[in-house]
């Protein structure tokens, strides 16, 4: 049996064999006469294309044994890596290279070929992150295909593909609750309105209405738009809930009637659904209301659809009489069922002062404050509360009647229950409308009332503060005492008495006030009045004062902050001495501030050391700040003092309790001092590192 390259041979040499044979015969034409059927050369060259092959295909190979697919795959992997070398930054390369490898089900070096196209391309690429997660899936790696997804978008956030082809993923493996904290994950970036959609109809395909609402009201915090409304809106028409679609259209309202562009096609959207539910009053309040509110310069559309609807449902005449007439009765009506909808008052006095009737402003006035919120707690009155400071503005802006305002203001200050909460804005405003009639005398009968009635921190600040500029000093003392009598825990009184003696120059009082400010049994944030006091002490060069300072906190607290702040203390007295010592005496000053530093980390390292139980992680790391103080110190310092004593970390794992009651291990940090006797420990470890290297031996042979 010959092999194909002597067969080969062989056929070459019996055609030339018959060549040699045939060369004697004649080759002239015997028949000249045309053939009945020509054929042109247009249809050579089309039989020849449609017989061509659509690529020129390499011969089929019969592999028989092991060793030779062994030496296909290599040939194979060396082409594939030869391309790459030639193109390494081209993508089909390597998709090409990674599809061949899942061919032969060598898995594993088809992901490593993802992942090496992955560095070596782009990392950024959504399209390679789409096919490698899409060759987990196919291959039911469900963990790495997760794995892949999860890295993606964690790369990637903003490209909505992989999200999407992640959550499908997760959904046809019916895993629901993972879907579901993929999505809360991809609304945590804020997308654009189709990936909010999707989220929505997801919860509403298996039957979540609740969770889709909540989704929808999430995501018009999102995407504050009509667009984003208006579809809110059209889920809850869907499913029949025509109030909460109103309620919808009325949260847009509150929203978007302040920005012209987006306002116009709100109100039409929600007169247009209005009139969809049959409610056409509501419509044609909205469309007047819209056009009260919306220049008129840019609602021309409006202004359209507003007359369609009128020839629909209404008598186009008269038009503009009928806007305020109808508006009020719709108030009447609302208010005459709910009296205490305060928004609704605020808009129907808005009606009311465009029309600039003072009788009927004030008459709605005085109806909308005689609904006294029924009980006595703070979050109802909150609203109501504005009534009145609107109308004290109104007598004093508009009407310019000083006593009515002033009258507007007392009552108000009556009708609060003080025993049970207050209002201190409404106390400042009172007060300061007396201070521009120029009563000062009244001013400060309205801020004493309130600090005896209602003391509140911003009352006192006020207080002060006016009292300061008018330049009335004891005042403000007097004030600054009867502050700390009320509040004798608030550091920030504390400190700003200080700085206002301060300000004065008063330095005696100032030491005076941070001394019983520290005294104090209680504070509220003690560490600020302490360094405010300390930072004084050294304004002022009282160095020996400042020292008594730290003792007396170090007396308090041993904190490892503290010990570090006076040390730096010292390190740095010598510039505050640079001025008054001559220039010879300048590095002996620098030198013993060095060792008064030194002292007092030794104390700090000797108190944690012999604590009990032993503090080591505050004992390291006032070591790590004396250490990077030494190197501070430059040729002065000596950082061996400090590296004698610095602690090893060392990783230690201890028993924790899991769930079901299962043992977990969890890892700290431990330190080990120098001075500690440690020999045992070394000796566990040392047998841990042996069997350690006798188990890679073993591994390895």
């Amino acid at each position: 049996m010959l092999s194909g390259e002597d067969s080969d041979r062989k056929l070459g040499y019996m055609n030339r064999n018959d060549a040699e044979v045939q060369l004697p015969r004649t080759t002239g034409v015997k028949n000249k006469t045309p053939a009945p059927v020509q054929i042109t050369a247009e249809q050579i060259l089309r039989e020849a294309r449609e017989r061509h092959d659509a690529e020129i295909r390499q011969p089929m190979q019969t592999i028989t044994n092991s060793t030779e697919l062994s030496e296909y795959r290599l040939r194979r992997r060396k082409d594939f890596e030869d391309q790459i070398r030639r193109g390494r930054c081209n993508t089909q390369i390597w998709v090409r290279y990674a599809q061949w490898e899942e061919s032969q089900m060598d898995y594993a070096r088809a992901r490593s070929v993802w992942e090496r196209a992955l560095e070596a391309v782009d990392y950024k690429n959504h399209t390679l992150w789409v096919k490698y997660a899409e060759f987990e899936m196919k291959n039911k790696f469900v963990d790495f295909a997760r794995n892949v997804w999860d890295r993606a978008v964690t790369i990637l956030p903003r490209v909505d593909q992989l999200w999407n082809e992640y959550i499908y993923m997760e959904e046809k493996l019916g895993n629901i609750v993972g879907a579901r904290e993929i999505f809360e994950r991809w609304m945590n970036w804020s997308p654009d309105q189709k990936a909010w959609l999707c989220f929505t109809k997801f919860e509403v395909r298996y039957g979540e209405i609740y969770r889709a609402r909540s989704i929808y009201q999430r995501f018009v915090l999102c995407h504050p738009n009509v667009s984003a409304y208006t579809r809110y809106a059209k889920f809850e028409m869907k499913l029949g809930q025509v109030e909460l679609a109103r309620k919808v259209f009325e949260c847009a309202e509150k929203e978007l009637a302040y920005d012209d562009e987006e306002a116009e096609i709100l109100f039409v959207e929600f007169a247009e659904f209005e009139e969809r539910c049959k409610e056409v009053e509501r419509a044609r309040l909205i469309y007047k209301f819209a056009l009260d509110r919306i220049p008129k310069e840019r609602a021309e559309t409006l202004y359209s659809k507003f007359v369609a609807f009128e020839k629909r449902y209404g008598d186009k005449e008269g038009i503009e009489d009928a806007i305020v007439s109808k508006t009020k009765i719709q108030y009447e009506d609302e208010l005459r069922k709910n009296p205490l909808n305060y928004d609704l008052w605020f808009d129907y006095i808005g009606l009311e002062e465009t029309l600039k009737n003072k009788d009927r402003i004030r008459e709605i006035y005085e109806r909308a404050i005689a609904n006294v919120p029924p009980a006595q707690e703070k979050r109802y009155w909150r609203r109501y509360i504005y009534l009145w400071i609107n109308y004290a503005l109104y007598e004093e802006i508009e009407t310019e009647d000083v006593e009515r305002t002033r009258s507007v203001y007392r009552e108000c200050l009556k009708l609060i229950p003080h025993t049970k909460f207050s209002f201190g804005k409404i106390w400042l405003l009172a007060a300061q409308y007396e201070i521009r009639q120029l009563n000062l005398t009244g001013a400060r009968q309205i801020l004493g009332n309130a600090i005896g009635k209602a003391p509140k921190n911003k009352i006192f600040k006020k207080y002060i503060e006016i009292e300061f500029r008018l330049g009335n000093i004891d005042r403000c003392r007097k004030i600054y005492e009867r502050y700390l009598e009320w509040s004798p825990e608030n550091c920030y009184a504390w400190r700003n008495y200080a700085e206002f003696e301060m300000s004065l120059s008063e330095t005696e009082r100032a030491r005076a006030i941070f001394e019983l400010a520290i005294s104090q049994p209680a504070l509220d944030m003690p560490e600020l009045l302490w360094k405010t006091y300390i930072d004084f002490e050294i304004s002022e060069g009282e160095l020996e004062r400042t020292r008594v300072l730290y003792e007396r906190l170090l007396g308090r607290t041993k904190h490892c902050k503290v010990w570090v702040s006076f040390a730096k203390f010292e390190a740095s007295a010598a510039e505050h001495k640079e001025d008054e010592e001559e220039e010879e005496d300048a590095i002996e000053c620098k030198k013993d501030s060095i060792r008064r530093a030194r002292a007092i980390f030794d104390r700090a390292n000797t108190y944690y050391k012999d604590s009990t139980p032993e503090l080591k992680e505050e004992r390291a790391t006032l070591l790590e700040d004396w250490l990077n103080m030494e190197t501070e110190f430059g040729k002065l310092g000596d950082v061996s003092v400090v590296q004698s004593k610095l602690p090893k970390k060392l990783k230690k794992r201890k028993p924790t309790s899991g769930e079901a009651g299962s043992t977990e291990y969890e890892e700290y940090i431990d330190y080990l001092f120098p001075e500690e006797s440690h020999t045992t420990n070394l000796k566990i470890l040392e047998a841990a590192y042996n069997w350690k290297k006798q188990k890679v031996v073993k591994a390895g042979e």
